[in-house]
């Protein structure tokens, strides 16, 4: 038996004279639908793979572990538009479970019509990110610090959280679903934070061809037998067997900081890819530009032009790419690698050749389509699709 909220949830449209809201028209009812016994958050199936070293990248802190019904809470916090100023806008309207919780749109829309400054970036995985500091640039100190962020802002969602402690407090759903998740009704900043936290920090992705073919050889190194000859060329590109000068290519920027780059059969733990350091790959040729990431964050000038490096795990999915999305499509993506990686001051290390030159990989188009080949390899239909991690909130 499934329990049914009843939610009004009113519609406003905003005059194109004034400012004003004008009178609500058409309430629409949606109902909350959550299964008796709560789905299977603790326990999520990992990769054979993820070992003690893999779980060492793990950023889930002692005393927010995930558990059923804190992950069940937060699912639902994540898709309720009740977290915004006027219930237009939720979590989930720029982290869309289909694109693998990213946005298609170069930049969101906020609760007001206004434009986030960037891309949104997908949220598979972000229990591996090691140092455990989100956004692009690496603003936030933890998870539990990102999720009331969007909440706040004055263009995402725009509600002060003593405010929405208030509104959430008067909404009849929520008083089973902390007591289930904390042991009582209260409801707090620290209990919205942790149970958001615990939700977004369950969603992962490790079913995927690339992850059934590394089951078959134990090594990155040697030929997937599930794979194409096209997909194995584009996995030998990638994990940097392809210009031994770079040590890594695709693999440096794309693995956790302490993870091999060529890695053998007694540590085949190629599995994260995302990585740590935020990372400038030569975007644009200085800093005078609209965005400067990480260092125009914490003021540090040489950071200019950092950020951070996302998962390629779904990649397939999250289009456009980079900060500011520039790129519609993996193909420009491979191109800017390739021959389009300008000599910013601040490039990246990984970046440049011995000789100071920034690396421009010449790839042939043969090699290009290798390296989308093996990189859709990483594409967990299953997850966009699974309905643990699907919006609660039905319309009937």
């Amino acid at each position: 038996m499934k329990h049914y909220f009843f939610i009004l949830l009113v519609l406003v449209v905003f005059s194109c004279q004034d400012d004003e809201p004008t009178v609500p028209i058409d309430p629409v009812a949606e109902v909350l639908d959550l299964p008796e016994t709560p789905f299977d958050y603790a326990n999520i199936p990992l990769s054979q793979f993820v070992n003690e070293t893999v779980m060492g990248f793990d950023n889930t802190p002692n005393d927010n572990p995930i558990t059923n019904n804190g992950a069940t809470l937060g699912r639902v916090l994540f898709y309720d538009k009740n977290l915004s100023q006027n219930n237009t806008i939720s979590c989930a309207s720029c982290h869309k479970q289909e694109n693998s919780f990213s946005d298609p749109d170069t930049k969101s829309l906020g609760f007001l019509g206004g434009m986030t400054r960037r891309n949104s970036m997908p949220l598979i995985n972000v229990r591996f990110y090691q140092d455990n500091r989100m956004f692009w640039d690496h603003r936030a100190a933890s998870i539990e610090d990102q999720v009331l962020m969007p909440i706040q802002d004055p263009v995402e969602m725009g509600i002060p959280i003593p405010e929405l402690v208030e509104k959430l407090s008067d909404l009849e759903y929520y008083e089973d679903l902390f007591t289930n998740a904390f042991g009582d009704a209260e409801i707090s900043p620290l209990r919205i934070s942790r149970a958001l936290s615990q939700f977004v920090r369950s969603i992962n992705s490790f079913n995927t061809k690339y992850d059934e073919g590394l089951a078959q050889t134990g090594s990155i190194l040697q030929d997937f037998p599930n794979f194409t000859d096209q997909e194995n060329l584009g996995r030998f590109i990638f994990t940097g067997q392809f210009d031994p000068e770079l040590m890594g290519n695709c693999a440096s920027c794309h693995l956790p900081n302490s993870t091999p780059i060529f890695l053998d059969e007694a540590n085949a733990n190629h599995i994260i890819f995302s990585g740590n350091e935020p990372k400038n790959i030569g975007l644009d040729e200085d800093t005078n530009v609209e965005d400067n990431g990480v260092g125009e964050s914490i003021n540090v000038p040489s950071l200019n032009g950092f950020f951070k490096s996302p998962t390629i795990r779904n990649i397939e999915l999250t289009g456009p790419y980079m900060h500011d999305g520039r790129f519609a499509t993996l193909e420009e993506v491979i191109d800017h690698y390739s021959d389009g990686v300008k000599d910013h001051p601040n490039l990246s290390a990984t970046m440049r050749r011995p000789s100071g030159e920034p690396v421009h990989l010449d790839f042939t188009q043969e090699q290009k389509d290798a390296l989308i080949a093996f990189m859709k390899t990483l594409t967990d239909h299953d997850l966009v699709n699974e309905e643990k991690y699907s919006d609660p909130f039905i319309n009937q």
